[in-house]
C-alpha cells in the first residue's frame, strides 16, 4: 500500500489514497495504531484514509480519520488540508478546488501548492459554529473564569488562561477530555497582540498536538465571543500559526507540507 506523510503547523497525519492505489482500501483502527505508532510504525496523530466517492456522490474524495489511537474523530482541519495537497499531488495540480465528504459533512478545500508539490497553502471552508456539549455541572463550578463548549465538526471545550505556556497539558487535558461522555478537544487561549490569540491543545484521541485546525477555529470563534479579536484572527500555537475568518461559515487558512512518501505492508 503506498501512502504519504504530511503536516499541517506540525500535526502530522499519514494519508492514503483509494485512488493512487488503484482499488479500493480497506483501512481501520487497528492499521491506524499500527501505523501511527512513534517507535514501531511510520509515526502520526493520525491516519487519513481518502475513499473513492460512491456513484452519484458530489464530492471529489471521502476522508475518514483515525486518531492515533484508532478511534475515529469526525473532522480535522489540519487533517483535511495534509489530504487535498495529497489528492492535488495524486492529480498532478497546483491549483484546485476540492469537495471533501466528511463525518460532519461536506467541505470546501481550494489548495495553492508550490512547482514541486512539496508545500501548499489551502483553506477550509469549515461550517458554521454551533453550542458544543454540555458541560456537567460539578465541573462548571470548577473551571472559574471563562469558558465555553464549541462544535465545528466536532466537540471542543475553550478556556481563556493567563498563559497556555504553564498549563501542564498531560495533566488537565487529560481530565478535562475524560469529563465528557464523549470526549473533547480542549484549547487553552489567552490573547497575543491585536486580534491574535496564543493557544495550546489536548486532542481528544491523540494527546498534545503542536496544532488543531478545528481548535483553531472553535478558539477564534470563542475568543471574538469574549470581545477579545475581531472577526479576522491569527491562532499561534506551537507549531505555528494558522488563521482563521470568523462568519456565518468559518474559513480556516493554513500551510500543509508533503514530508514523505512510503509503500507499507497490509
Amino acid at each position: 500500500m503506498q501512502l504519504s506523510k504530511h503536516h499541517g503547523l506540525a500535526n502530522d497525519f499519514l494519508v492514503v489514497l483509494d485512488e493512487v492505489n488503484g482499488r479500493a482500501l480497506v483501512v481501520d483502527a487497528e492499521l491506524a495504531v499500527r501505523l501511527c505508532d512513534r517507535h514501531t510504525g511510520l509515526g502520526a496523530d493520525g491516519l487519513i484514509h481518502g475513499a473513492a466517492p460512491a456513484a452519484g456522490d458530489d464530492v471529489d474524495v471521502v476522508m475518514r480519520l483515525f486518531n492515533a489511537d484508532g478511534s475515529r474523530a469526525e473532522m480535522s482541519g489540519n487533517g483535511i488540508r495534509c489530504l487535498a495537497q495529497a489528492l492535488a499531488t495524486a492529480r498532478d495540480v497546483h491549483e484546485a478546488v476540492f469537495r471533501v465528504g466528511t463525518d460532519a459533512g461536506v467541505r470546501t478545500v481550494t489548495v495553492h501548492e508550490s512547482a514541486d508539490h512539496r508545500g501548499a497553502m489551502v483553506s477550509v471552508e469549515m461550517g458554521s459554529a454551533r453550542p458544543g456539549p454540555d458541560v456537567p455541572g460539578p465541573l462548571a463550578e470548577q473551571l472559574g473564569g471563562r469558558f465555553m463548549t464549541v462544535d465545528v465538526g466536532n466537540p471542543h471545550l475553550v478556556l481563556e488562561v493567563p498563559d497556555p505556556d504553564t498549563v501542564d497539558l498531560e495533566t488537565q487535558g487529560l481530565w478535562l477530555e475524560q469529563q465528557f461522555p464523549g470526549g473533547v478537544n480542549v484549547e487553552f487561549v489567552a490573547p497575543a497582540g491585536p486580534d491574535t490569540i496564543a493557544v495550546r491543545v489536548w486532542e481528544r484521541g491523540v494527546g498534545p498536538t503542536r496544532a488543531c485546525g478545528t481548535g483553531a477555529c472553535a478558539a477564534a470563534h470563542a475568543a471574538h465571543a469574549w470581545g477579545l479579536v475581531g472577526e479576522r484572527v491569527r491562532v499561534e500555537m506551537p507549531g505555528g500559526a494558522a488563521e482563521v475568518q470568523l462568519g456565518p461559515s468559518i474559513t480556516l487558512i493554513g500551510p500543509a507540507q508533503h514530508v514523505a512518501t512510503a509503500e507499507v505492508p497490509v
